[in-house]
């Protein structure tokens, strides 16, 4: 007779994307130091370090700025920083930007 084995049922913690996780996972999926990334943003590694710490919510002009430089689409780092700011004022609503 076969034994059953008994499982857990496996749920992931899945955390929020924020803007700070988001441009940390950018930085490191293309291999680079905080140093090197904060070079080709133009900002200092400290800046660097608060936006991905989340210490620091860009603003959307900032924003828009970060994305340029790393070639990705304007409107979801503007989301992700207006989408944070949100989360940071306690307020439950969910941020779509639209081209």
């Amino acid at each position: 007779m076969k034994k059953k084995l008994r499982t857990k049922k496996f749920t992931p913690k899945m955390s929020e994307m924020t803007f700070g996780k988001t441009l940390e996972a950018q930085r490191l999926a293309g291999e680079m130091t905080l140093k090197e990334f904060s070079s080709l943003l133009k900002i200092s590694i400290a800046s660097l370090a608060d936006l991905e710490s989340g210490r620091r919510i860009p603003t959307p002009s900032r924003a828009v700025k970060i994305a340029r430089k790393i070639g990705a689409p304007e409107s979801y780092w503007v989301q992700l920083c207006m989408q944070d700011k949100l989360r940071e004022e306690r307020i439950n609503l969910k941020v779509i930007v639209a081209q």
